[in-house]
């Protein structure tokens, strides 16, 4: 059985002549509630007002049937899940690189990118390379990410302090709440 198949089994809901209890908790579709009755009479009842018998807990002792109409309720699920997909705010990291042994001109030409990023609402990932003897002085990349916050730090907030992992000193920098508007 492959991945499509069994997803397509746990979508699948029990409805109308699939639901074979003998006995059902049975609720309407206005909140009414029908007590414990036979499935036969909940799927009379459902027939009766037009609408479908969904099994909402088959688990349940007993189970729980509820009558409604489930083309309309799979169209609401869709579209409140459509709508959730809209408001979702996707976070966009930028990183920029640098190294231990850079020249002020081009730090400046990086924080200028930095700031740019931060301006559009981006997050901004600096990242100090430590290469070969420069392993054993982390410091010396901090001061590197400090320079650079100096640059940053009117738009923006710094999320993470530098941090060393592994070969790398990190820092993180945010957008400023008062900027984004």
């Amino acid at each position: 059985m492959s991945f499509k198949d069994n997803r397509k089994k746990q979508d699948e809901v029990m409805m109308n002549e699939d639901i074979r209890f003998k006995e059902v908790r049975c609720n309407g579709d206005d909140g009414q509630s029908f007590g414990i009755i036979s499935s036969r009479e909940a799927q009379a009842l459902a027939d009766e007002a037009g609408l479908d018998l969904v099994c909402i807990a088959p688990n349940g002792k007993p189970p729980v049937v509820k009558i409604m109409d489930y083309g309309k309720y799979k169209y609401q699920l869709e579209k409140k899940k459509k709508e959730a997909r809209k408001n979702q705010k996707i976070i966009v990291t930028k990183e920029i690189k640098l190294s231990v042994k850079i020249a002020d001109n081009d730090i400046s030409y990086k924080v200028q990118h930095a700031r740019e990023f931060l301006e559009k609402g981006n997050h901004v990932k600096f990242r100090v390379f430590l290469r070969g003897r420069e392993m054993s002085n982390p410091a010396a990349g901090a001061e590197v990410l400090n320079r650079v916050w100096a640059m940053v730090e009117d738009i923006g907030t710094m999320d993470n302090k530098p941090k060393f992992e592994g070969r790398y000193v990190n820092m993180l920098v945010v957008p400023s709440k008062k900027e984004k508007k």
